[in-house]
């Protein structure tokens, strides 16, 4: 009996369907034809359209998590913010110094060189910055913009963080390696030297959302898979990007034009992807990938970015989908000031929402900040068919005002009037002369009739 009840027990496990939830953002990448492991799963990801800010994907977006290097395009932001407000350009000059030197010499955080004594212009600081993420560059950058007071650019860094929306973001570094790490060179005094950087997916695509509307310019340093500054001098250096979602390099895409990566035992790999085909644009982020004691991580990052960036461009558009002027929306006339362009899902008919005077398409899509609209405001107006009925109207006054109503009275008069005035007279006439000739016709049969009564007698 035991053993019975085992078999059954056995048999009904068998043939019960137990549930397996499906990781999208897996499935996803396989079937884009990468292979990917589990191991290497992103921890955060997000992609926004760089119009709109709506978006169109997320996974883990406001999970805390240390940037890494990517903290360097913050730094970067407030050197293009500067150069806004005049108070240098790219080809300004900053000759290094014998500290900065020696940053560059720090081998656990080096990746290029620089030498004291020789000059560097603005742009080819904010190249090195962006392309081989020279953590001494970075911090010329940063001395130049605060006058050499580390601590006055990090309050900068996290002002600017919390005027963007960036709400769970805090910066105690301008680099994304640690002040500890600088040994002395780098020595913010009102910050931590061991603390990490700390952000979210979701936070940095706001910066990057800013970084591209304000300073387009950024895009110029980080689009090419290779570059180099200082030719034809004895400094000159070449390096490779590690952005390997640039056309040209391992991961290469279509429409890919920067921006950063980073990496670090605590942070595994990042990177920001900038993409733009035809006038739509996103930006994706990555962050999690992998750990830090398998190198190869800086690869694995860009299969699980491709995909979700096809995807994206597969799902949703950027296109005018009211033209400016006057539109009639859910029955209300409204006047829009101009071309009206909006995020929706391919292959859907978008249909709209005006509340307070702003317009929004129903694309069922979070703004991924509330300081980021993707409406537009309008007035309502005088529907344009009560304006198309007056035109007609008009037009149609205009027309009776030109007839010659006294030249059509008297062809009615001749027409109309006297024909019937002369058949009402005649008519009277032609009816007695028929009843007449009837009479006649009758009495004339009458007489045929008693004639041949008589023969017949």
């Amino acid at each position: 009996m035991k053993k019975l009840v085992a078999w059954c027990l056995v048999l009904i496990v068998s043939t019960v369907s137990v549930p397996v939830w499906a990781d999208e953002l897996m499935d996803i990448t396989r079937a884009a034809g990468y292979d990917v492991k589990e191991i290497n799963r992103p921890k955060s990801s997000i992609i926004i359209d760089g119009n709109t800010g709506d978006v169109v994907w997320q996974d883990n977006p406001d999970e805390l998590r240390d940037p890494a290097s990517m903290s360097k395009v913050m730094t970067l932001y407030l050197v293009y913010e500067a150069m806004s407000q005049g108070k240098f350009n790219e080809d300004t000059v900053i000759t290094a110094t014998a500290n900065d030197q020696a940053i560059a010499g720090i081998y656990e955080i080096s990746n290029n060189n620089i030498v004291a004594g020789v000059d560097y212009t603005v742009g080819e600081l904010i190249t090195m910055t962006a392309v081989p993420s020279s953590n001494a560059t970075t911090v010329m950058l940063a001395n130049y913009v605060s006058n050499n007071d580390p601590d006055a650019f990090l309050d900068m860094m996290n002002a600017k963080s919390q005027e963007l929306g960036m709400t769970n973001t805090y910066w105690s570094n301008a680099s994304g390696a640690s002040a500890a790490s600088f040994k002395g060179y780098y020595n913010p005094t009102r910050y931590d030297h061991n603390a990490s950087n700390q952000t979210t997916a979701r936070d940095l695509s706001i910066l990057v959302y800013h970084f591209l509307k304000n300073y387009p310019g950024i895009l110029e340093h980080t689009k090419d898979p290779v570059v180099t500054v200082k030719a034809g001098t004895p400094y000159e250096e070449t390096f490779e990007t590690y952005n390997y979602s640039l056309p040209g390099a391992k991961y290469g895409i279509k429409g890919v034009d920067g921006l950063k990566t980073g990496s670090s035992p605590l942070a595994a790999f990042n990177y920001i992807a900038t993409i733009k085909r035809g006038e739509q644009r996103l930006i994706s982020l990555i962050m999690g990938v992998g750990d830090w004691s398998d190198q190869d991580g800086e690869y694995y990052r860009h299969p699980f970015g491709n995909a979700l960036i096809e995807k994206a461009y597969k799902d949703y558009d950027y296109k005018k989908v009211l033209s400016a002027g006057k539109q009639t929306i859910n029955g209300q006339t409204y006047n829009l000031p101009s071309d009206f362009y909006a995020t929706v899902r391919r292959g859907e008919e978008p249909t709209y929402t005006v509340e307070n005077n702003q317009l929004r398409v129903n694309n069922g899509l979070e703004s991924v900040s509330p300081l980021i609209s993707d409406s537009m405001t309008v007035e309502q107006a005088e529907a344009e068919t009560d304006l198309t009925t007056t035109s007609s109207t008009e037009a149609g006054l205009n027309k009776l005002n030109s007839i010659d109503w006294k030249g059509l009275a008297r062809t009615y008069w001749y027409v109309v009037v006297i024909p019937l005035v002369l058949i009402g007279l005649a008519l009277p006439l032609i009816l007695a002369k028929r009843k007449s000739k009837k009479r006649r016709e009758q009495m004339e049969e009458g007489r045929t009739v008693s004639r041949s009564r008589r023969r017949r007698r």
